[in-house]
């Protein structure tokens, strides 16, 4: 394989999802654009990294990537085209596990050339020169209509600032679009009479009585098509485009943005799929978030905790200034009201809590000793009077 994914985001192949996330956060963090600003080696590495993990955190690709390496990507991951290929193998080698003449093959496309059997499966003349696949299935193996497109999920890291109060980022995103050669039709022409009707567009078949139909693979029109070259028929070519997304306020770690129409193209000029945006949140230093309400230590004075006082306090929204009531002691949680995270399903905004934290004095003078001194004389009683366990 040209690339291995499990490589990539350096995980054994046995990696549970947990693993796998966690392997592609971490590299992601290290790689990511905007903290590699002009590394070109960086921003490739994060497509690769974007890729496998595509791949990877999906069960269902990852099975198939598991089973038939980079060809499960030729099949678009459909499970459908997966068990054609399985039935295909199985017909042609009698499920001996056997290429054709007893020589032996992989899943992993390397002893012949998965595309070409491909091309068998969408209607054109197999390699042992007659076979068919529409007898074999009983039907039509090649879709003829166009198919919608795969949704597809990209990554996007977020200062907790970013996640509170939304923002914009410009995407360098790599997916299979619409070929530009064929316009998405996947053929470029018609060349030669079909080889499975011989030009006639009807095939005859006999099931008890004899009857005459349509032939499947050039719909009746007696003409091969041509498959166009850059695309291989499918209409659906690899391209990467720059999309500029608004990331709303209130998104968490795991939130999903939706750009509807934005994800991969429909093969034979089907529609395309969607393309989800997953946020990750980092960590922010002095803040915490629990759901819509954030948390924040706020330092005082000793003398601000005994007497009062007015301080400024910074919040994502702007400047506050907070009354610090006289008396308080460390622990104590002051609320200020929709100063916290917007609510993504259409509820209040939460809540910023302040936790009081007391400071003392880092350098003691005689002067502090003596305050000190006249503080302790002010107890009533021991404080400690009822830690008890």
């Amino acid at each position: 394989m040209a690339d291995d994914y499990y490589q990539i985001l350096d995980v054994p192949r046995t990696a549970s999802a947990e693993d796998i996330k966690k392997a592609f956060r971490k590299l992601a963090r290290k790689h990511h654009p905007d903290v590699n600003p002009g590394n070109k080696a960086a921003e490739e590495r994060f497509k690769q990294l974007n890729t496998a993990f595509e791949v990877l955190s999906d069960p269902k690709k990852r099975k198939l990537y598991d089973e038939f390496g980079e060809d499960a990507a030729k099949m678009g991951f459909d499970e459908k085209k997966a068990d054609a290929y399985r039935a295909y193998r199985s017909a042609r080698t009698g499920g001996r596990g056997e290429g054709m003449g007893g020589i032996p093959f992989s899943g992993g496309g390397v002893d012949f050339d998965l595309g070409d059997l491909f091309g068998d499966l969408f209607g054109r003349a197999g390699a042992g020169g007659g076979f068919d696949v529409g007898e074999v299935f009983g039907r039509r193996a090649r879709p003829q209509g166009p198919e919608h497109g795969e949704d597809l999920t990209a990554q996007v890291t977020l200062s907790l600032a970013e996640a509170i109060t939304g923002t914009e980022r410009v995407l360098s995103i790599q997916r299979p679009g619409r070929c530009q050669r064929c316009q998405g039709r996947g053929e470029t022409g018609h060349s030669g009479p079909c080889p499975t009707c011989k030009g006639t567009g009807r095939l005859r078949r006999s099931a008890g009585a004899s009857f005459a139909s349509a032939c499947p693979t050039c719909n009746g029109t007696g003409r091969a098509a041509e498959d166009c070259p850059v695309c291989e028929g499918t209409g659906v070519a690899k391209e990467t485009t720059r999309l500029t997304v608004k990331i709303p306020p209130g998104v968490q770690t795991g939130s999903k943005v939706r750009l509807g129409g934005q994800g991969a193209a429909g093969p034979h000029g089907g529609p395309p799929g969607d393309l989800y945006i997953e946020t990750e949140v980092a960590e922010h230093p002095l803040v915490r978030r629990e759901g819509d309400d954030l948390y924040m230590d706020l330092p005082v004075t000793i003398s601000e905790a005994i007497l009062g006082a007015e301080v400024k306090v910074p919040t994502f929204q702007g400047e506050v200034t907070v009354k610090v009531p006289p008396g308080s002691q460390s622990g104590r949680k002051m609320r200020l009201k929709g100063r916290g995270a917007p609510s993504l399903k259409a509820g209040p905004t939460g809540d910023l809590y302040l936790v009081l934290q007391v400071k003392v004095p880092e350098e003691s003078s005689p002067e502090v000793k003596a305050a000190a001194e006249t503080l302790a004389r002010a107890y009533p009683r021991d404080v400690r009077q009822e830690l008890k366990l």
